[in-house]
C-alpha cells in the first residue's frame, strides 16, 4: 500500500495488536527486521506476529485486495536467513499520523 487515505483507513479498521504491530514497524522505517526481534521489542512471545498477521488475513483481502501497509523479505532474499518485515518511510509516516488521531 501507498495511499495514505488507504494506510489510515487499514489502521483504523485493524485490531489493537495489529494496530500495535504497525506502530512498531512504523518506528522503525526502511529497517527490515526478523520476527522474533521485532516481538522482543514489542514484548511479546514468539509466534504472536504470525497470530497476528493471520487474524488480518480476511480483512486484508476483504476490504484492500490483499496488500498491505508494511513489506516482507523471505527467509532466501533476507540478510539474517528468516523472514523479515518492515515499512519504507511513506508508509511509517502516514501511520505516525494516524497514530496521533
Amino acid at each position: 500500500m501507498d495511499d495514505a487515505g488507504e494506510i489510515e483507513w487499514f489502521h483504523d479498521r485493524c485490531s489493537n495488536l495489529m494496530r500495535e504491530l504497525l506502530d512498531a514497524l512504523a518506528a522503525a522505517p526502511d529497517h527490515p527486521r526478523a520476527f522474533a526481534e521485532i516481538e522482543d521489542a514489542l514484548a511479546w512471545p514468539r509466534r504472536r506476529i504470525a497470530s497476528v498477521l493471520g487474524g488480518v488475513w480476511h480483512l486484508r483481502t476483504a476490504e484492500f485486495g490483499g496488500r498491505r501497509p508494511y513489506r516482507f523479505l523471505d527467509d532466501r532474499q533476507s540478510g539474517s536467513g528468516r523472514w523479515e518485515m518492515w515499512m519504507d518511510s511513506t508508509q511509517a509516516q502516514i501511520i505516525r499520523t494516524a497514530q496521533r488521531r
